[in-house]
């Protein structure tokens, strides 16, 4: 495809659906023009280098949040649809969470999300440095609970691409888990009995556990303030 039929756009769709099959370490412009149909040369027309790109694909991702009406929803409500969308949209894209340790986002995409978080805290009744911190601990608590799922994503590649029988691998990382596990009591308990299977399933199952009980703390807080 010559440079003049690129868009940005276009380019900009095409990186994020190669990081998501390759993650970081697979994006380059080489392998970006292949997918576009393009020299790599043709590329550099629209975006600086790999970081401009990474940037503008990240951004363009938290447009896939859908963003509640606090007054119509309830704050309560809203929150949690805020937080569940941006749950899935760092699942569907697990390298933007590697990402967010190496670059400085910032544009429209994530300024929407952002803007529209604060005004559901303040819907609530939080001051404005209040609903920022409100805001914040949510963000924390969604982006700490896809860490894990995000990194074995990352792990599986690397090992992939040094040749290595990743699923051989990770088995065996969990095999000799367990048997450390074992000497530990309540680690033990959870995995002798019919426990093990809900224990080993434990990050998917408390998602929903763990913001509720946070917004059950934000909420009581509000309440406490109000008496």
């Amino acid at each position: 495809m010559p440079r003049d039929t690129l868009t940005k756009e276009q380019i900009v769709r095409t990186a994020i659906e190669l990081l998501d099959d390759e993650g970081l370490d697979g994006l380059n412009m080489r392998s970006l023009g292949k997918r576009l149909g393009a020299a790599a040369t043709a590329v550099y027309w629209h975006v600086k280098n790999k970081d401009d790109l990474i940037l503008l694909a990240g951004d363009r991702v938290w447009e896939e949040i859908d963003l509640p009406d606090p007054e119509a929803a309830g704050w309560r409500t809203a929150a949690t649809a805020l937080a569940t969308g941006l749950h899935a949209m760092f699942s569907r894209h697990p390298w933007l969470v590697q990402a967010l340790g190496s670059h400085l986002f910032h544009g429209p995409g994530k300024a929407r999300h952002d803007d529209r978080s604060l005004a559901v805290y303040e819907a609530a009744g939080f001051t404005a440095a209040q609903a920022d911190r409100a805001a914040a601990a949510v963000f924390t608590f969604v982006l700490g609970n896809v860490l894990g799922a995000s990194a074995m994503v990352s792990l599986t590649r690397r090992l992939s691409r040094e040749g290595a029988d990743a699923e051989a691998l990770i088995e065996d990382t969990m095999i000799r888990a367990r048997e450390v596990a074992m000497d530990f009591p309540r680690l033990r308990a959870r995995l002798e009995t019919p426990m093990a299977a809900d224990y080993a399933a434990a990050p998917e199952q408390t998602f929903m556990y763990g913001l509720q009980a946070l917004l059950d703390g934000l909420e009581a807080r509000l309440a406490a303030g109000s008496a």
